[in-house]
């Protein structure tokens, strides 16, 4: 079968397209006939960082979508034949990405896709909305799952709608019934996190942006979805109420977070820190489902119309696929593996 590796790290060049064994699932396993795999940040970053130099060859990608055609011992929750999509197949897992024709993935990462979901869209679901998900239910006193009025009077914050994530966070947070600001960078990512459904976008440049944002909502932001800790350290600070939470999963700029101790205890402050490799299965479980919930309700769109545009590679293009998101495209990047 086709599958892309690289043995060793750097830039996208180390991708090559060969051929690898058909892989067969092991107990606990399933075996998904790849369809679309979806290209995340985490990816090229594990690809090109020197830290951890891959051991084997690794099959990138974490992300995908398609058709169980194969099952292994033990497994009676998905059956072949089911459209499913997975996110992290490839964690822990050298061959296990979804960059090649085959993978064979643990059972607790693969779920149903809904039927109103297409590949592309669940190859987009996992890492991105997974996240926003976590940060949407981390508050101290709110929701731990996500449902329509789950987030009835609260006002989130989404620190740059345009990308991926902040996309997810929008939409999941008006779907479970927020008022949602977002912060962008440019007049074309204001227009795609407007189609996404935020209900103020601001300039995250204005020298009022603050003060948009408590004309916006008097008594502060209750949540923050926060992707420039470091940079929007100060901002947060202006904008949140009492026992507001922050929640980070990335940290766009770089730079050391300083956090001001004083002016975040006056505010019973909570940061909390957001990665999916360590959140836990119970947890990236319950996500899937209000996810796959919120698709079937028409709360989590995809596609230009959603706020999303969509940058389609063939497998053979994976190496131009992860330049793609190196290089910081808007919007979600997919790889046709197989026909649908």
């Amino acid at each position: 079968m086709r599958a892309v590796t690289y043995s060793r790290s750097g830039e996208p060049s180390v991708l090559a397209l060969g051929d690898l064994p058909m892989p067969e699932p092991q107990a606990g396993e399933v075996r998904i006939r790849v369809v679309t795999s979806g290209v995340n940040p985490t990816d090229w970053k594990s690809r090109s960082s020197g830290m951890s130099p891959p051991e084997e060859p690794t099959v990138p990608n974490h992300d995908g979508a398609g058709v169980i055609d194969a099952v292994g011992p033990g497994v009676s929750t998905l059956h072949i034949g089911d459209r499913v999509w997975t996110t992290l197949a490839g964690d822990g897992r050298p061959r296990g990405g979804t960059a090649q024709e085959f993978t064979t993935v643990p059972v607790e990462r693969v779920f149903r896709l809904p039927d109103a979901a297409d590949f592309e869209q669940g190859a987009g679901i996992g890492i991105p909305a997974a996240t926003a998900h976590r940060a949407l239910t981390v508050a101290e006193d709110g929701p731990s799952r996500l449902a329509p009025h789950a987030l009835d009077g609260r006002t989130v914050l989404v620190a740059g709608g345009a990308g991926a994530v902040g996309n997810a966070a929008i939409q999941l947070a008006r779907w479970a019934g927020a008022r949602v600001v977002t912060t962008v960078g440019s007049a074309s990512n204001a227009a795609l996190a407007t189609a996404a459904g935020a209900e103020l976008v601001i300039d995250r440049h204005a020298p009022d942006s603050a003060e948009q944002v408590r004309r916006f909502a008097p008594d502060g932001i209750d949540l923050v979805v926060e992707v420039a800790a470091s940079a929007n350290s100060r901002f947060d600070l202006a904008v949140v109420r009492p026992r507001a939470t922050v929640a980070v999963y990335a940290n766009e700029g770089g730079g050391a977070f300083e956090l001001d101790v004083w002016r975040s205890m006056r505010l019973n402050l909570r940061y909390q820190f957001v990665l999916l490799y360590t959140v836990g299965w119970d947890r990236i479980g319950e996500a899937a489902a209000d996810i796959n919930a919120a698709i079937a309700d028409g709360g989590l769109r995809h596609g230009p119309a959603a706020g999303i545009p969509i940058h389609r590679f063939s497998l053979d293009e994976t190496a131009e696929a992860h330049a793609a998101v190196e290089r910081g495209v808007t919007g979600k990047v997919v790889i046709s593996v197989a026909e649908g």
